[in-house]
């Protein structure tokens, strides 16, 4: 059988994400492996799907506004996010599915473990999910999130960030990682952040306004591209 299919998965270059051990984002050191990674062969069960096109999705799925609410609105900044997911040929990976979670205006999460004092929203879930369109655009209405402390250092912040994972068209291409926002200023003082070496890498992660996706008198836009493998791969965080 020809290997054709898969000379499209070209292999990630390491050099371009963080070492796993980054002793300033403090949980890496527990969470990273004391013996140097083994680069595993990729199997066709690896390699093909799974496949969402027939994925039925709900009518609010992508509209963070609507797809908890009670009745009325959530607080905060109302943005577009949008986008295209490409492979490393810049091609577009249509039918994909493309998740994400996030925290609310107040920077808290809808999660029992999450305790900061910022109140929860009863009419926001911060969770969406949405499938790419034959030319791999994907769309989310939702609100802006807040920067929320967090228990790395004395005064650590995490700047507003959206979280996205994105399928792609084989197990192998799975990509999470994470969207922040044009302009911040916490965003080059974030440990997290740091421990990325390559300034290019970083930009990766960051999606622009686009005033040309807004809605006038109604919300802002962003766009964030994602790109799956390959030297161009959108950045994904130490983990």
């Amino acid at each position: 059988m020809s290997d054709a299919p898969h000379r499209r998965f070209v292999i990630r270059d390491r050099n371009w994400h963080p070492k796993a051990l980054t002793p300033d984002y403090k949980t890496s050191v527990a969470r990273s492996p004391s013996q140097a990674l083994v680069t595993i062969p990729q199997s066709i069960s690896e390699t093909t799907g799974p496949d969402f096109s027939h994925l039925k999705m709900g009518q609010h799925d992508n509209d963070l506004l609507l797809n908890f609410n009670t009745g009325a609105l959530p607080i905060g900044e109302r943005i577009i996010v949008h986008g295209r997911v490409v492979d490393q040929f810049g091609k577009p990976v249509p039918h994909t599915l493309v998740e994400m979670w996030q925290a609310n205006a107040g920077g808290r999460y809808r999660h029992k473990n999450d305790r900061y004092l910022a109140p929860l929203d009863p009419n926001f879930g911060g969770v969406g999910r949405a499938l790419t369109d034959s030319e791999g655009r994907y769309h989310f209405r939702t609100i802006k999130p807040g920067p929320y402390p967090w228990r790395n250092g004395p005064n650590d912040w995490r700047p507003a960030h959206i979280h996205f994972s994105i399928s792609g068209p084989a197990i192998c291409t799975k990509l999470i990682t994470q969207l922040y926002f044009e302009g911040d200023p916490l965003i080059p003082i974030c440990p997290i952040v740091k421990a990325v070496n390559d300034p290019e890498a970083v930009k990766t992660m960051i999606a622009r306004l686009d005033l040309t996706a807004n809605n006038p008198m109604d919300c802002l836009a962003y766009r964030f591209d994602i790109v799956l493998r390959g030297e161009r791969q959108t950045f994904f965080e130490n983990k």
